[in-house]
């Protein structure tokens, strides 16, 4: 008899398959080479502990971030000022990783991940209004 499942996975892939897709390619839990069991266990306990520290990050920066409501109408002007999207996982790390070079100042980092937040906030809200004409158009 098969398990039934607690939760439905949807179309996409499952919250678990999709940790271990950032775990892998963001934060390294495929890359080692060893081969005793203490030495898995330790790079897998230092892979995860980046892996909680980034997310915890991102998780506190969420609260401060203000997002743009999507557009209500069809006939929606865009706004002035389009906010920003909450940083990811993904955004932390990469972050971590450019304050850590030293061929550029902190500030350049962190005025680029805004420029870049910032885009994909306007670009978010043209999407949002474009399916909304696609969904008028059809019958």
């Amino acid at each position: 008899m098969p398990a039934r499942l607690l939760y439905d996975p949807g179309p996409g892939r499952r919250p678990v398959e999709e940790d271990f897709q950032v775990g892998k390619g963001c934060f390294g839990l495929d890359r080692s080479q060893v081969r005793t069991c203490t030495a898995i266990c330790r790079h897998l306990v230092l892979s995860m502990a980046a892996l909680a520290v980034c997310a915890v990050t991102a998780a506190s920066a969420r609260e401060r971030t203000t997002a743009l409501p999507p557009p209500a109408r069809l006939h929606d002007q865009p706004p002035a000022g389009p906010g920003l999207i909450p940083l990811t996982v993904a955004g932390v790390r990469r972050l971590f990783c450019l304050l850590t070079r030293v061929f550029q100042d902190a500030r350049h980092h962190l005025r680029w991940s805004w420029w870049r937040r910032r885009h994909q906030a306007r670009a978010r809200w043209y999407h949002q209004r474009a399916r909304l004409q696609m969904q008028a158009a059809s019958p």
